[in-house]
């Protein structure tokens, strides 16, 4: 008969053992990644702080998803070329370089610079309803019928150039919360109307991604309430300075949103 004390020792050691093997086994998994991060802002981790001293105005932070997924699986190796700015024009140009036939792991969020955000955002910010409305459906109009192309065509080059990696295509977050408790700040026709740009653009960017055999991670619903205006901690900064860092995820932002639904995707 086994005394409770040993049977006890036996279990804690049993459930070390446990542990080491996943750590083990995690580990072992990690090694064999090549993981390349690509994409704009909301990649880069703008808006987030704690910005990599030689990414210069690309704005690459520590807080960002990707280099917070590298920070805990330790991968074989690990570029990170995200930049303010990009377009899928700038994805093709300076960031597809990165990739080759090793890497087995990719992220890239891009389209809303394309599709004209940071303009939209300030007329609907500064402008009239109307102003904000006209704003929004001409980048409606550029994500449905112009964006599809320019995302098949760096999708591809980037199946080309790492046709063995699994590929993540992150998506965008609602910015406001409509009907939320904000003193000030725009109004609900403009926050519902942005939002509305968010889902159109999310919706061309999932079926662009399943027509390449990618994954889409859509972060709309784990921002839910963490939106500017919600009723839980905010994750996205409002109008701030510097100001390219408006509309972007705060540092809780990208660890508890885009990480989590990276880490799943």
């Amino acid at each position: 008969m086994i005394r409770p004390a040993r049977a006890l020792s036996i279990a804690a050691i049993a459930a070390g053992l446990t542990m080491t093997t996943l750590f083990a086994a995690s580990s072992a998994n990690a090694a064999g990644v090549n993981y390349v991060a690509l994409g704009d802002s909301y990649s880069a981790g703008v808006g987030a702080g704690s910005y990599l001293s030689d990414s210069g105005s690309c704005k690459r932070s520590t807080n960002a998803y990707a280099y917070l997924w590298k920070n805990a699986h330790s991968p074989s190796s690990f570029k990170f070329v995200a930049c303010s700015g990009a377009r899928t024009g700038d994805i093709l140009n300076n960031q597809i370089s990165a990739l080759d036939s090793g890497t087995t792991l990719v992220s890239i969020s891009v389209g809303g610079n394309d599709a004209g955000f940071a303009d939209t955002m300030q007329t609907c910010v500064l402008g009239s309803d109307s102003a904000c409305l006209s704003a929004v459906n001409t980048a409606k109009n550029y994500a449905l019928n112009t964006l599809p192309g320019q995302l098949d065509t760096v999708y591809s080059a980037i199946k080309s150039k790492a046709p063995n990696a699994h590929v993540v295509v992150m998506g965008y977050p609602h910015i406001y919360k409509v009907g939320g408790d904000c003193v000030f700040g725009i109004g609900d026709t403009k926050r519902a109307a942005i939002n509305s740009a968010a889902d159109t653009l999310d919706g061309v960017l999932a079926k662009r991604a399943a027509n390449a055999g990618f994954t889409f991670g859509d972060v709309r619903s784990i921002f839910t309430g963490h939106e500017i205006c919600g009723n839980l901690t905010t994750w996205l900064n409002s109008t701030t300075l510097p100001i390219d860092e408006s509309y972007h995820p705060k540092a809780a932002g990208q660890s508890g949103g885009y990480l989590p639904v990276f880490s799943q995707s």
